[in-house]
């Protein structure tokens, strides 16, 4: 039930206009909610189908339900294990994510103040219905889309529909003959989700939920597809390369060793084993390793990626489309400059004190100024104020404000001194101020010459002056008052202080850094100088591209930088016509406007402080501290990723061709079996992984952010790379078969032969791990910081082995045995030597572009 609230915060409500509570109840039965509509995709169950769906993870289950059909419960229970454990990594970073989302909601209201049944009430803001009167004050967000029917001085932020940082008046109206467009004075509209900054008002609710302007933004982004992101797309293809030639040779095996040996349950049991060998089931342990630790090293820096591949995929983007507000700037208003006409004042964020000749300025701005406002230019004063004006803690009680009306663009407000004199001071329009201050058309004129170069900076510029009266009572109107120019105010929404040094990093990528706003294109061109964006074509506006063809449209996007005036859907427009240009396009915005952008660039950025649930549901990235420069240290990480995963696919395939031999050519050969099904398991699912953290915790090449993006064309693993693979695999297993046969010819058992060969490609599986995690040669750097991972995995994947030939029952299990200490040491070594000439073939430049 609507609780009643003590207070009317608009004595002029019309309380009778409001819905009565069973009016309110059919419209709610009729519209809905007044909420907008859950994303389906973030449920437990589309994730779980989501992930259990993936090709790769399939694949890891067929094999675990192989092994359990045949009855061999130890490796089925083994590989079901890691499924259990890849399935569980996937939920708990997609929970993680989630979970900082929830914390970052505080965008809707979660209340509203109405008018129901002739009382004021507050209801949850879920509960408005269309036809609702609702009551609107500083500091409230407006909970839904309606028309002003009462208005005292009502100024709303609608940044977050407009990207522009000022906020904007309204006025009371029916508004039927105006278009309702965020933006712009003087309209009796307003908009859910927007920011009341100043004054208080009512208004008619006409759109709830998904019908109001925030909400069609949000509906039309289902509408866009998310694509697949290029390291899903390159795992996928490798995928089914191995799978479907593991596929052909296991049946191939299984077939041979029925028909020419009649043995189908070795047949079964071999195939088994190859399959294991060559099916690339490490694929998810792998990919999930490195993208939950590549998502958890982000997170503490600020970055949280929402969706963990695109982490990669930012490392290839070649062009930044940056929304300026709250993006490049702080999203607030700082005072910049001070002109008195006959002095000028650049202000200084760490100025220490005020000038003299600037302080009678200051200390008008101040008097026109309400203390306690949120008004962003009246906070800025504020700022400006606890340097320089006597008037800062005075305690004089404020008499009477005198709004902003549409034909008087300026507000003054007259204070009580102590000794009972009152005192005035107004600021707005410059022109307005010229208009209370009487001025000549010279006087004027000159003024206006001021402001104008002003606004050639990107300042907002408000005029300042200072009034008396000799009457006893305060006057109707402001023009009554004798009001003396004391000069102009530039406001700027500061650049963040690292942006330069990112933009100048970003661009040093080679990648390419747009500004995309919907401000003025003076300021738009003036916070991209700032930046270090090149404006040397100028802005293009939205009304430029509204009047473009597509053809036209994308001349325009490929060489110019800055875009002003830009409406959500224009936004869209040019990040599509990019995409079409071959372009990886990274987007990043807080605003609803920015959403439909975000879905549809290849990397989404949203800021998480200021940005809006739609837009961070929208991103597959959030900046939590808003940090501009941390995009480039997830560009970083994303090239540094994309570099550690094509090695570590170099090494997959390598490691694939003597476990695969291993299985397959002893039987073809006619030798005794050398790799049975536990011995795969072993390899790939213990000791591959642990290889698998040595490249992820591979440092990043020194040319990292000194090279331009990766071609879009660029796969993950080429031919060139997979043939490296093969061939460093290829030379460890003749090296290890020779190995296995020879001892057999001298009469060793076939356990002594097996443990030799078993220890020779386990030594060779760790140096191809070192020998791959670099484009340099390895052996000028083992020493190296970042390599101190090889060697922790090296001890463990040695007691690993050590433990199944040492362990009676499991020595019994693998079909190992005891060897001498100089027979394991000869067989490492020979294992170890198989790999390092692929080191030395580092000093050819082509081997290290195949690498790198």
């Amino acid at each position: 039930m609507p609780q009643p609230i003590a207070r009317s915060a608009v004595s002029s409500t019309p309380m009778h206009a409001g819905l009565t509570s069973a009016e309110a109840k059919r419209q709610l039965e009729k519209y809905g909610p007044n909420t907008m509509p859950e994303d389906a995709s973030s449920s437990v169950f589309a994730i779980a189908k989501e992930v259990l769906t993936e090709p790769m993870l399939l694949l890891l289950l067929v094999a675990a339900a192989l092994y359990l059909l045949i009855g061999d419960l130890a490796e089925g229970l083994l590989l079901a294990g890691f499924a259990i454990l890849t399935i569980a990594l996937v939920f708990y970073q997609h929970q993680r994510s989630e979970n900082a989302l929830a914390a970052l909601r505080k965008l809707g209201a979660p209340t509203a103040r109405v008018v129901r049944d002739g009382k004021e009430c507050t209801i949850l803001a879920r509960e408005l219905v269309p036809g609702d009167l609702i009551v609107l004050d500083e500091g409230e967000r407006v909970p839904a889309d309606g028309v002003l029917i009462s208005n005292a001085g009502l100024v709303v932020d609608e940044s977050l529909l407009t990207g522009e940082s000022v906020a904007v008046r309204k006025c009371a109206g029916e508004g039927s003959e105006l278009a309702a467009v965020p933006g712009g004075d003087d309209q009796p509209f307003v908009y859910s989700s927007t920011l009341v900054v100043k004054g208080h008002g009512a208004a008619r609710v006409s759109d709830t939920g998904a019908r109001t302007r925030a909400g069609r933004i949000g509906i039309s982004l289902a509408s866009i597809v998310v694509e697949r992101t290029r390291l899903q797309i390159s795992v996928s293809r490798i995928v089914r390369l191995f799978g479907g030639l593991a596929a052909i040779v296991c049946c191939a095996l299984v077939i041979f060793y029925g028909v020419y040996r009649e043995d189908w349950l070795q047949g079964v049991l071999s195939g088994i084993a190859l399959a294991m060998g060559m099916l690339p089931e490490e694929f998810p342990v792998v990919l999930t390793i490195f993208l939950a630790i590549g998502a958890w090293r982000l997170a503490s820096i600020k970055v949280l990626a929402r969706r963990p591949a695109v982490v990669e995929t930012l490392g290839a983007a070649t062009v930044l489309c940056v929304d300026k507000t709250g993006t490049l700037t702080e999203n607030r208003m700082r005072v910049r400059f001070l002109d008195t006409l006959t002095d000028q004042l650049e202000v200084d964020p760490d100025l220490p004190d005020m000038p003299q000749a600037f302080r009678p300025l200051v200390d008008a701005a101040w008097l026109a100024t309400r203390h306690a406002s949120i008004d962003p230019m009246d906070r800025a004063v504020a700022g400006l104020v606890s340097r320089a004006a006597e008037y800062e803690t005075m305690d004089w009680p404020m008499v009477r404000e005198y709004g902003l009306k549409p034909e008087l663009l300026a507000m003054s407000i007259a204070w009580k001194d102590d000794a009972g004199h009152f005192s005035v001071a107004c600021k707005g329009a410059p022109e307005a101020i010229i208009d209370l201050c009487h001025l000549t058309e010279e006087k004027a004129a000159s003024i206006m010459g001021h402001v104008q170069a002003m606004a050639e900076k990107g300042l907002r510029v408000l005029g300042v002056g200072i009034g008396t009266t000799t009457l006893h009572e305060l006057p109707e109107s402001q023009h009554d008052f004798d009001f003396a120019f004391a000069g102009l105010v530039g406001f700027e929404d500061p650049l963040r202080p690292t942006v330069p040094a990112a933009v100048s990093e970003a661009l040093r990528a080679g990648i390419s850094v747009k500004m995309i706003t919907g401000d003025y294109p003076a300021t738009a061109l003036a916070i991209a100088s700032a930046a270090g964006i090149d404006t040397d074509n100028g802005a293009i506006t939205g009304d430029q591209l509204e009047r473009a063809d597509d053809a036209e449209v994308k001349r325009l996007v490929s060489y110019a930088n800055v875009f002003a005036r830009i409406m959500p859907e224009q936004k869209l427009r040019i990040v599509e016509a990019l995409k079409r240009q071959g372009e990886v396009v990274a987007m990043t915005g807080d605003g609803v406007n920015d959403a439909p952008a975000l879905k549809a660039a290849h990397i989404g950025i949203a800021m998480g402080k200021r940005g809006t649930d739609v837009a961070r549901e929208a991103a597959g990235i959030i900046l939590l501290d808003e940090d501009f420069g941390s995009i480039v240290s997830a560009v970083k990480m994303g090239r540094r990723i994309f570099d550690n995963l094509r090695k570590v696919m170099i090494y997959i395939s390598a490691i694939h061709v003597p476990i695969a031999g291993l299985a397959l050519l002893p039987l073809v050969a006619g030798m005794p079996p050398l790799f049975l099904p536990a011995h795969v398991v072993v390899i790939e699912m213990i000791i591959d992984p642990m290889c698998s953290i040595v490249f992820e915790r591979t440092p990043p090449e020194r040319d990292i952010m000194d090279r331009p993006p990766r071609p879009v064309e660029d796969p993950l693993a080429g031919i060139a790379q997979i043939v490296f693979g093969l061939l460093q695999g290829g030379v460890l297993l003749i090296v290890c078969l020779g190995l296995y046969k020879g001892l057999l010819l001298q009469g060793a058992s076939v356990e002594v032969a097996r443990t030799a060969a078993f220890i020779a490609v386990t030594a060779g599986n760790l140096v191809l791990a070192l020998v791959n995690s670099s484009r340099e040669a390895i052996v000028m750097h083992l020493l190296e910081r970042g390599r101190i991972t090889f060697w922790i995995a090296s001890i463990i994947a040695a007691a690993v082995i050590t433990i199944c030939v040492l362990q009676p029952r499991l020595a019994e299990l693998f079909g190992f045995t005891r060897p001498e200490i100089g027979e394991a040491v000869l067989a490492a070594g020979i294992g170890m030597s198989a790999v390092l000439l692929f080191d030395l073939m580092k000093f050819i430049s082509a081997v290290r572009r195949i690498i790198g």
